[in-house]
């Protein structure tokens, strides 16, 4: 969640528009990190100055502009370095925005303490461990899901209202509860709930991930308010998986996902990052369950 530091007397308006810059930085780094990101050109479409960008972002995320694209393309190649067995350390640092290979070998083991190589023969498996262990009710969980199968599917592109929240922990609650007052407020009435996971919560420490809380409304919903921004998730083929559980069970299915199903498929992921469709959200449901849909983008 953006927790801004303004004074009192700033506009309501101001504050929604500083809001929506860092929301729409953040975006483009995430859907552009296989790229050159061009700042100035960002800034430029943005309406902004370069120092106005990079200050809004710090104000909202607390971290700047270029340490953040550093993370997000290590998290995304070391993702791919356990899903895209097909693919060379190369390739992945290719796909991940890294022009030099040696460049990223470095940085690589500047963040997880080994080498691609090492990460990829194994060495990922105590430290996504650890990570695991942040959370305690996905180590309660005893959920097995090793006969799972998907199905294969086309998805289409959704046009999302959202809200960003950072970490991955209880806190989501608030977040999806002031979605759902947006909801009431507007009068909505149909609305799926999607779930975004910018970022591996197996892989990428609980309170540093990026999950988008998103709702897409029916074509015929008039929508009055300003106060969510939108943005586009990607179409594509998507391996589909169904199931219900509970509080603990998600972040347990998306460790055996990407550590067991995909690595022994003969799929490969993308940099699209994974997203869950609510029928029932274990967030706002009074006993902690959900019923959703999970989906990983594959290649073949």
């Amino acid at each position: 969640m953006i927790n801004w530091c303004y004074n009192k007397g700033m506009k309501k308006e101001t504050l929604q528009k500083r809001t929506k810059i860092a929301n729409n930085i953040m975006y483009y780094i995430y859907t552009h990190i296989e790229t050159h990101i061009d700042l100035d050109e960002l800034s430029h479409d943005l309406g902004v100055s370069k120092f106005h960008m990079h200050r809004i972002f710090k104000e909202a995320f607390d971290t700047n502009i270029y340490e953040s694209i550093k993370s997000i393309r290590l998290q995304k190649a070391s993702n791919l370095l356990l899903t895209n067995k097909y693919s060379t350390i190369s390739n992945v640092a290719n796909m991940c925005g890294y022009s030099s290979h040696s460049s990223f070998i470095k940085a690589f083991k500047e963040r997880f303490e080994m080498t691609p190589k090492e990460w990829r023969s194994g060495g990922y498996k105590e430290y996504s461990g650890k990570i695991l262990q942040q959370s305690p009710k996905a180590m309660e969980s005893t959920a097995d899901f090793s006969g799972m199968a998907p199905s294969i599917v086309k998805m289409p592109r959704f046009k999302s209202y959202y809200m960003r929240h950072r970490g991955y922990n209880a806190s989501i609650k608030q977040t999806w509860q002031k979605i759902q007052a947006w909801i009431l407020n507007n009068d909505i009435t149909e609305y799926q709930q999607i779930a975004l996971f910018h970022d591996n919560p197996t892989i990428t420490p609980l309170d540093d991930c990026q999950y988008i809380a998103c709702v897409v409304t029916g074509e015929n919903e008039m929508i009055t308010s300003d106060r969510l921004p939108k943005f586009e998730i990607s179409d594509g083929v998507y391996a589909k998986f169904d199931l219900k559980g509970k509080q603990g069970d998600l972040l347990k299915f998306i460790h055996w996902v990407y550590h067991e199903w995909l690595p022994q498929s003969e799929y490969e992921t993308t940099t699209k990052p994974s997203y869950a469709i609510y029928r029932k959200n274990n967030f706002l449901s009074e006993d902690n369950e959900f019923n959703l849909s999970f989906y990983v983008s594959i290649r073949f």
